[in-house]
C-alpha cells in the first residue's frame, strides 16, 4: 500500500499466490500518483513452516522482489 501523512490511502498490488520462478508484471487498474513525502508499504511473507532446515535469504533476493519500486 502507500500512504500519506501517516494515513494508508491504497492497496498498490496485492499477490498472495506469488511465484518467484514465474515474474510477471501487474498491471495496476487505475493511475496513482506518489507525491514526494508518500510512503510506500511493502509486505513479503516467506513461507518456511513445511522446512526442516534453516532458510537463508540474500540481500540479493530481497533487493529483487523490492526492484519494482
Amino acid at each position: 500500500g502507500f500512504l500519506r501523512n501517516g494515513k494508508q490511502l491504497g492497496i498498490i498490488c496485492e499477490d498472495n499466490k506469488y511465484d518467484f520462478r514465474l515474474q510477471e508484471i501487474r498491471d495496476m487498474k487505475e493511475i496513482l500518483i506518489i507525491k514526494p513525502g508518500d510512503e510506500i508499504l511493502v509486505e513479503c511473507n516467506f513461507q518456511t513452516l513445511d522446512r526442516t532446515e534453516i532458510t537463508f535469504v540474500s540481500l540479493f533476493f530481497c533487493l529483487q522482489i523490492f526492484n519494482c519500486f
